[in-house]
């Protein structure tokens, strides 16, 4: 259900009736109090698995006392997945500032989800039917980029997006581009270093290993549509190098997949927008592309 307050809990429940509470042969069920899912739409009762915690529905007003409900239902839809009773977790937002009064230990959903899965790494895959991408480092200000990458992490989150590609995407052969850091993607060390001494150097050892690798490109010219038939995901240096233009290309059908996980993860690529919240104009295309995506990911792994 995500946070109470916000509009998790009517996108949610918006996406179960559009898609008339299955996917194929995938039912479809909502995780959190059945109270906050019902204020926002008629929902049979079969369809809900509820939290022993409880939470209260004010639209736009956090309130801390909601967070055990709320992190409750991630553990237990995660729970249910690792025990093969779900398919997939599809996440609503969190609003991380009022779950930290709580002692929330983790950034946001990426970080307690490795946590709950005891995976290694968790990775950040933003998805739509026209780019794939995925921020080497994410929440971290502009100023730390620089210092923040290094060849063994471009090697590991290349390798973790590549075979989720193969395994969650159904892509045989995947290719791969990787951006530059600098302006056009360093001139060749005029511009900047991080090409020649560390992007460069990790895209050789990926090659080395067999897979199909391209780059660095620069990043102002990697996105037009000629240049994205060339690949099927992009890994970019920072957290707006990825978003900006899947955001501007899928703003309401980009969907965020969490990569590296023993489960299938997603969510709409929106946070809670408190302010819209109960005014009725929540959009609910988002969710309904993220579960829709969880569902192919599922048949995916099935193959």
């Amino acid at each position: 259900m995500g946070e109470p307050a916000g509009i998790g809990p009517e996108v949610a429940v918006a996406a179960f009736a559009a898609l008339g509470g299955a996917i194929a042969t995938h039912p479809l069920r909502l995780v959190g109090d059945p109270d906050v899912l019902r204020s926002c739409g008629a929902v049979p009762g079969d369809a809900i698995i509820a939290t022993e915690a409880r939470a209260k529905r004010a639209p736009g007003q956090l309130d801390a006392g909601n967070n055990a409900a709320t992190i409750e239902a991630i553990s237990r839809a995660v729970a249910l997945a690792l025990e093969g009773k779900a398919g997939a977790v599809v996440t609503a937002p969190i609003h991380k500032a009022v779950l930290l009064q709580s002692g929330f230990a983790f950034a946001g959903h990426t970080g307690f989800l490795a946590h709950l899965t005891q995976a290694k790494r968790a990775v950040m895959m933003l998805a739509s039917g026209a780019l794939r991408v995925v921020p080497l480092t994410v929440h971290i200000p502009l100023a730390e980029v620089a210092r923040s990458i290094d060849r063994a992490l471009i090697v590991e989150t290349a390798e973790i997006t590549l075979a989720a590609l193969k395994r969650d995407f159904a892509v045989a052969r995947p290719r791969l581009a990787i951006a530059g850091l600098n302006p056009h993607a360093g001139e060749d060390g005029q511009l900047g270093a991080e090409e020649n001494a560390v992007i460069r150097p990790a895209i050789e050892a990926l090659r080395h290993k067999g897979h199909t690798v391209i780059g660095p490109l620069p990043s102002d010219t990697m996105f037009h549509a000629e240049a994205r038939v060339r690949y099927d995901a992009a890994l970019c240096m920072y957290h707006d190098q990825a978003l900006i233009p899947i955001k501007t290309l899928s703003f309401w059908d980009g969907v965020n997949v969490t990569l590296g996980l023993p489960i299938v993860r997603t969510s709409p690529d929106h946070g809670t927008a408190l302010d819209l919240a109960g005014s009725g104009k929540a959009d609910a295309r988002s969710m309904i592309a993220a579960v829709r995506l969880a569902a192919q990911m599922i048949d995916a792994r099935a193959r």
